[in-house]
């Protein structure tokens, strides 16, 4: 027991939700990060979504990594997160249909996201299955930890929501002179408040910073 829980297993599951998360640091799997995050609710169902298929593929990459030939490593990838991403679909439209709706396409897309491919090649491939999983749920949480923060800016500024709850639409907070900014629901906008996210833990960890 002592051994799965070693400190250098808790750095390869914590580093990426912090000090080397996949988002603001590798700068990794926007595309969905500026997608899906209008609302709450779908950014949480879709970090989730991605954390359990990157910590399972790790898994099962790296239980075979020795009897994969290395010229069709990518192409067996590919199928192990097809499979989980088909699974996790059917999941989400069997028991969360109205979110799948709203994720649309990116559930799919969640095949060429790169955090996925990228944990695969370079730690499921070299490491035992333990480890690879702690890797990819680490860096699981940590795209979901980015996705979850950037929605409820969004939501709660541009919409007064939160998980489709009233917040700040209510008659005295509006003539104290709030307004929605419908602003914040353009994709544009989760594009700044991600730099703002990215500048910010640059600046709190100068080791960060590029010489």
């Amino acid at each position: 027991m002592g051994q799965l829980f070693s400190k250098k297993n808790k750095e390869v599951f914590s580093t990426p939700i912090s000090m080397n998360n996949p988002v603001t640091v590798q700068v990794l799997g926007i595309c969905s990060a500026l997608a899906v995050t209008a609302k709450l609710e779908p950014a949480i169902v879709m970090g989730l979504s991605v954390t359990v298929i990157t910590a399972f593929s790790n898994v099962v990459i790296s239980l075979l990594r020795k009897t994969i030939p290395n010229r069709i490593r990518i192409i067996v990838q590919l199928v192990v997160v097809a499979a989980l991403v088909t699974v996790v679909s059917e999941v989400l439209k069997a028991f969360a249909y109205d979110v799948s709706v709203q994720l649309s396409v990116y559930v799919g897309l969640i095949i060429t996201n790169c955090i996925l491919m990228g944990r695969l090649e370079a730690f499921a491939m070299q490491n035992a299955p333990w480890e690879s999983f702690l890797d990819g749920l680490g860096n699981g949480l940590g795209y979901a930890k980015i996705l979850v923060i950037v929605a409820f800016i969004r939501e709660l500024l541009g919409s007064g929501t939160l998980l489709g709850f009233n917040i700040l639409n209510y008659e005295p907070i509006q003539k104290a002179g709030y307004v929605n900014n419908g602003l914040m629901l353009m994709p544009p906008m989760a594009l700044i408040i991600l730099a703002c996210l990215i500048w910010y833990q640059r600046s709190r960890h100068k080791e960060l910073q590029e010489k």
